[in-house]
């Protein structure tokens, strides 16, 4: 059977959403937001069977915390990763090490997908994921 999987990610600071930038200045002013300060990373992901039009869906909600940037800190980062394609401004793989302090729960949800609980959704349909 065919299935469909749809899922999407925000940041949210203080209850307050964090698409994505428009443009590098606004990226920086939001990467100094979040500079020293904990945020939330959910996403929510559906899955469907076509056929039986049987699905699920869930949510995942990680919290990260960042380290104290500074102005230059900032600018170093644009320089290396394309902020303008994430929400929040950054990612939690590659260069992300460099911005992040600590990661509570679902690393790969703060990459964009929250594995654990995809795969287990999948398997509920008999899909069984291969290792990468």
């Amino acid at each position: 059977g065919e299935i469909v999987l749809a899922a999407d990610t925000l940041v949210a600071l203080n209850d307050q959403i964090i698409g994505k930038p428009r443009d590098v200045e606004e990226a920086a002013a939001i990467l100094r937001r979040l500079s020293g300060r904990a945020h939330e990373v959910c996403s929510a992901v559906f899955v469907c069977h076509l056929t039986s039009a049987r699905s699920t869906s869930f949510y995942e909600i990680s919290r990260v915390w960042f380290r104290r940037l500074s102005d230059s800190a900032v600018r170093a980062y644009i320089d290396k990763v394309n902020p303008l394609d994430k929400a929040g401004s950054y990612a939690a793989q590659g260069h992300g090490a460099e911005i992040i302090e600590k990661i509570e729960g679902s690393y790969t949800n703060v990459v964009g997908l929250p594995m654990e609980k995809t795969i287990a959704a999948l398997r509920e349909f008999g899909i069984r994921p291969k290792p990468a």
